[in-house]
């Protein structure tokens, strides 16, 4: 186990990791590329760094602890390097001060350029010598390592940019979507005892673990982080004047610093809003989450609203049940931005939220010993935490469980917040059971039922008579999307390994579709394995032990697990060429188009650079044939769609009468999707859980979206989540297609 990650349960694969070197290290240059040699060389404050310092930091960290340690006849490329660029490791030696890093006008740039290519160029010839697993893992964390320096890399060279009388911008800016979600809400959590830390699969910091039980009081969180708006109006109403809401030393920061608003926001001549930005000043957005504000300011708002913050474990329930799907940098525009998502967005990306934890071991937590044990629990002292990454955080560098931490002053980082508040428990009311499926089905049943309209997950159909009931319907002649999509792939099997090539890793995202599994299967060269992932475990169990004994030489893998989600693979036994992602079915239409987007987003991040999606994809055709698919004359779909009532009376001690619903189907051609609703036939109050929820006849559940496409229009869909088509194939009706996709970054 490397000595700075917590305990994981896989090993990093080789070839990913070097991969992963290049393209991370050659990302920081690109990050650099931008300044001129002055700018990488000023420091503004002695929390900050150098842009050329960042560059020789995280090369040092290679050299140090990979290079010198483990690779027999490296040269250093100059022994001073380890006094100026070493930061905070005592075991490592003396170093140059922090707050003179500034200084440092030599070496010059050219040969920290050099430096970097000398680390690299050993480095990679090392990483083809197959070093060991602890190393591979000490190795990923320099990755991370220097994933971190890469934002701090943006928020220093900010903060150097605003000292700048001129307001010189680092970067263009890019044009911002005008469509926006103004409507906020609430998320409610019943509490109960969860689950907190990282589970093991894939990289972690120490601090990150390990993982425990912590108790939660029912609560509620905001669907939202704060925005500019919402701060103006603290500004206005004397939130910077008035000392109650502060606490003590935040007061007396402020009062000593002259804080009057977020830093780097300043009114021009009109008395207008605006913030400094990494493209120079521009007006402040009031749809934006606000940012560049302390613990202090957060927590001063936060009783201005009469709410809190939220602590830690609150946000990383709620946060573990979200894809880590939002904003970061990767999108280059590094500034945060207005979201177009309903309901609970933005946990992941944008600013990184406050939270009211101080920054404290995990029970059971031992650091390692040796120099690079110094990496997190040193730290342990007068920090707060922040959660969720930011928009200059690297996308793939951030999870539910991450821990970032800073001392409440500080306001340089993209840091914002999110409010908490305690739910009013009546007293009969219990927490949900500790069970991670138990408490997303509760809490997504009594959310969607207290909106306005009602609205189920069609997630939830596939329990065990779900599941059956689905198989049924596929067998209807109605229903023409599972004959049409397996013909299809019967009569273009070999087209489509071609395609794809040879070794290739499948990853079936739902477990129920063996027959066009085995299509492929039986058509792909040499595949290396076969990984399905389902929410239903014992459909999974099912499904896995058909195919092992189908294919006993495959390596079967399963997940159990929503899919919809940030899901962690498990490594095959043998390397893959590619990881093919195959999604068939058409259940791409039961996403929102926002959450349609981020799941491709999610599925381009599993794949990586190079992999493919293989998708069934239900196309826009006449009225007729798409209501009877949806509403066949034998009522299967009907019972398919009520079994969900069915569900919640068994799970939730729910008193559905399920003789009272009927189903309907019908086509929003605006939206361009088949809508399936229960409707109420009277009046009538229904308990779940304990709490009552009333219908008037005629009111409906809405309960699945099924959109429609035409191949433009889910190309253009998927482009935007960084994916290119490189094969279709249609049935002679245009009924149907199979698009197959490659990630392109």
């Amino acid at each position: 186990m490397s000595k700075t990650q917590a305990r994981r349960r896989n090993s990093p694969d080789p070839i990913d990791i070097a991969k992963r070197f290049t393209s991370i290290r050659e990302r920081s240059l690109e990050l650099a590329e931008p300044l001129s040699a002055e700018d990488q060389c000023i420091q503004s404050m002695p929390d900050a760094s150098p842009t050329k310092w960042h560059l020789a930091h995280t090369t040092w960290f290679f050299e140090t602890f990979i290079l010198g340690a483990y690779s027999d006849g490296y040269a250093a490329f100059n022994p001073n390097y380890n006094y100026l660029f070493n930061s905070y490791y005592e075991q490592i030696g003396d170093r140059h001060a922090r707050p003179e890093r500034g200084m440092l006008t030599r070496p010059p740039l050219s040969d920290i350029h050099a430096y970097r290519s000398h680390v690299d160029a050993a480095m990679q010839a090392y990483l083809e010598q197959s070093p060991e697993n602890d190393i591979l893992e000490l190795i990923e964390l320099g990755l991370h390592h220097e994933q971190q320096h890469q934002e701090l890399l943006l928020t220093d060279i900010k903060h150097a940019l605003s000292r700048n009388p001129l307001n010189p911008a680092y970067h263009p800016p890019r044009p911002s979507d005008a469509t926006r979600n103004r409507e906020r809400g609430w998320t409610a959590h019943a509490g109960g005892l969860v689950e907190i830390g990282h589970d093991g699969n894939g990289f972690a910091f120490d601090c990150e673990g390990p993982r425990h039980k912590a108790w939660l009081e029912p609560f509620s969180i905001a669907s939202h982080p704060v925005s500019n708006g919402d701060y103006i109006e603290f500004i206005e109403n004397g939130g910077y004047t008035t000392a109650e809401l502060w606490l003590s030393d935040g007061w007396a920061m402020c009062q000593e610093q002259g804080w009057s608003a977020p830093l780097y926001w300043r009114k021009n001549d009109d008395d207008e809003w605006r913030i400094f930005t990494l493209s120079g000043l521009r007006p402040v957005d009031p749809d934006a989450p606000v940012c560049h504000i302390s613990y202090y300011e957060a927590d001063a708002f936060a009783r201005w609203a009469g709410a809190r913050l939220p602590t830690e474990a609150e946000w990383e329930a709620v946060a573990k049940t979200q894809s880590c799907d939002g904003h970061f940098a990767d999108a280059n525009v590094f500034h945060p931005m207005p979201t177009r998502a309903e309901g609970l967005a933005q946990m992941f990306g944008d600013v990184w939220e406050w939270t009211q934890s101080a920054y404290a071991a995990y029970p059971g937590f031992r650091p390692d010993a040796g120099a690079v044990g110094e990496y997190n629990g040193k730290f342990m002292s007068g920090q707060m935490v922040l959660r969720g990454g930011s928009c200059v955080t690297p996308e793939g560098h951030i999870r539910a469980s991450y821990r970032n931490f800073f001392h409440p002053s500080a306001r340089w980082q993209f840091s914002g917040l999110r409010l908490a508040r305690d739910a009013v428990r009546s007293t009969g009311d219990r927490p949900a059971p500790d069970t991670d499926g138990a408490d997303d089905f509760r809490h997504d049943v009594m959310q969607g039922l207290s909106s306005l309209p009602k609205q189920l997950s069609p997630k939830y159909f596939y329990d065990a008579e779900g599941a059956q009931l689905f198989t049924e319907i596929c067998q209807l002649e109605e229903y023409y999307p599972t004959r049409t999509e397996t013909r299809i792939l019967t009569d273009n099997a070999a087209d489509i390994a071609a395609h794809i090539g040879r070794r290739a890793m499948l990853i079936e995202y739902g477990s129920g579709a063996l027959d066009k599994v085995r299509i492929l299967l039986d058509a792909l060269e040499d595949p290396v394995s076969l990984c399905a992932i389902d929410i239903s475990a014992a459909q999974l169990q099912t499904a896995t032990d058909e195919l092992q004994a189908a294919y006993p030489g495959l390596d079967v893998l399963a997940v159990e697990a929503d899919f919809t989600r940030a899901v962690t693979l498990p490594a095959p036994k043998r390397a893959p060429d590619a990881r093919i992602v195959f999604f068939p079915g058409s259940t791409i239409g039961n996403f929102e188009p926002a959450d349609a987007e981020a799941f491709l987003r999610g599925v381009t991040k599993t794949v990586g650079m190079g992999g493919m999606l293989l998708i069934g994809i239900d196309l826009k055709k006449d009225l007729k044939t798409l209501i009877d698919a949806y509403d066949d004359d034998a009522g299967v779909t009907a019972a398919f769609n009520k079994n969900l009532l069915t569900r919640i009376n068994r799970e939730l001690g729910a008193d559905f009468d399920i003789s009272l619903f009927r189903h309907i189907a019908r086509y929003n051609a605006h939206a361009g999707r088949i809508e399936m609703h229960l409707e109420s036939r009277t009046d009538q109050t229904i308990t779940v859980a304990g709490k009552a929820f009333y219908f008037t006849a005629g009111e409906t559940i809405h309960t699945e979206n099924s959109y429609k496409f035409t191949p433009e229009e889910f190309e253009a869909l998927a482009a935007r989540a960084g994916l290119e088509r490189t094969g279709l194939w249609m049935d002679s009706d245009a009924h149907f297609a199979v698009m197959l996709f490659r990630a392109a970054g």
